[in-house]
């Protein structure tokens, strides 16, 4: 009996999981994948995040009190962000992350 299902081909799932992890090193999907439009919106958003962690660490931390208290929830927010993220490049979706992702500072 022949199946015909409906789901993507192997190697789009792999497109998938390849542009999801530009969230944990940017420039992933444009060493393994460099022709794919969905890894390269994904490295674009994954090097704004890195940005964000980048920022975000080294003015808070210059800041005494105040900047060491909002740096545990800035920080909370990177990771809110990257859960997204992660999640719109498994499922196969180009969606902005919100407050960074409207930001075209590189676009690969």
């Amino acid at each position: 009996m022949e199946e015909t299902s409906k789901q993507p081909k192997n190697n789009q799932y792999d497109e998938n999981i390849i542009a999801a992890l530009a969230y944990i090193i940017f420039f992933l999907p444009l060493i393994l994948t460099p022709k794919s439009k969905l890894g390269r919106y994904h490295a674009t958003q994954g090097f704004n995040l890195f940005l964000y962690f980048l920022v975000v660490n080294i003015f808070l931390s210059i800041i005494p009190i105040v900047g060491w208290i909002l740096l545990p929830f800035a920080l909370l927010f990177g990771i809110v962000l990257l859960v997204m993220g992660f999640s719109n490049a498994y499922k196969g979706l180009k969606k902005p992350l919100p407050v960074i992702g409207s930001y075209k500072i590189v676009q690969f």
